[in-house]
């Protein structure tokens, strides 16, 4: 549990940071930030203790949700008025807080009580919202943890946690770069969308499998031959490459096998037999002549 000095503290460090973040991010602030005096350092700086006390104080939900809309309001950049919706419907169910740009909802949050340890099952009924709502993005908190999940829809619900912070604990650098993500300005310019296609690309299925394809292989143990003098098999390297990895990713990657190319078959052409034609000969020239004279040797 943090105390109050060092809950102050970190406020400041947070504060500090996270502004210096936007900046780099080059997030304009908007004309409700610019007429607050406090700026981005004090709103970030007089908030945090708030929520980090709602957590020691076990807030129930709805006390939590208020504190997570002022986060969205004073830190993350959006308008409470007119970009934020409370209970809201999407079909027959109820979401916490619907996020809005543009008119059209972009971000979808599912509030829990600040006590509340946070468990992906939690995600379960906002995956419903957004599945229904055709909404890619959820994230589940408690005003201290923040995990962002991302949706597909193609063969069933599947979600993806996508990050995981925790305000009170977290490295600060760390944490701000994350929670950067679903600031209003991002969200606009579809940098979270360009995260998730960078967090695929490096996620153990891609590279995993990226790792056991036939070149990948080849140079591996070209390697391994000049150093140890040995040629290893390439059945062989994947199934140790395969026994180095996680569990999980080793359940991302599938079977130890090699990846091989697939090599495109090339249907034959049928031989036409045809008379060739000479080049650039006039129709009247390839018509028959006529016949010469008969010549008749004298009567016997």
């Amino acid at each position: 549990m943090l105390t109050s000095t060092t809950s102050a503290d970190r406020a400041s460090q947070w504060s500090s940071v996270f502004s210096s973040v936007l900046s780099l991010g080059r997030y304009p602030l908007r004309d409700h930030e610019k007429s607050d005096p406090q700026g981005r350092d004090g709103r970030c700086q007089k908030l945090l203790p708030h929520l980090i006390k709602g957590k020691e104080d076990d807030l129930n939900e709805a006390d939590t949700v208020q504190r997570i809309i002022k986060m969205f309001e004073e830190v993350l950049g959006f308008d409470a008025m007119t970009e934020m919706s409370r209970e809201t419907q999407v079909k027959d169910k109820y979401v916490d807080v619907a996020i809005k740009l543009d008119g059209a909802t972009r971000l979808l949050i599912e509030a829990k009580a600040a006590g509340v340890i946070l468990r992906d099952r939690h995600i379960e009924q906002a995956q419903h919202y957004a599945a229904e709502g055709n909404m890619p993005w959820v994230i589940l908190s408690n005003s201290v943890t923040w995990n962002l999940h991302h949706l597909t829809v193609e063969e069933g619900i599947e979600h993806i946690r996508v990050f995981s912070l925790d305000l009170s604990v977290d490295p600060i650098d760390q944490a701000a770069e994350l929670l950067v993500l679903p600031h209003r300005q991002a969200i606009k310019k579809g940098e979270l969308e360009e995260y998730w296609e960078h967090h695929v690309a490096l996620s153990p299925e891609s590279t995993g499998r990226a790792i056991v394809t036939e070149g990948s292989l080849k140079l591996i143990r070209r390697e391994i031959r000049r150093r140890e003098g040995d040629l290893i098999d390439e059945e062989d390297l994947v199934k140790a490459i395969h026994a180095m990895l996680s569990t999980e990713a080793r359940e991302q990657i599938g079977p130890p096998r090699v990846r091989r190319k697939s090599k495109s078959r090339t249907r034959p052409i049928a031989a036409v037999e045809s008379t060739p034609k000479a080049p650039n000969t006039p129709a009247a020239a390839m018509a028959p002549g006529p016949k010469p004279p008969e010549i008749k040797g004298p009567a016997a």
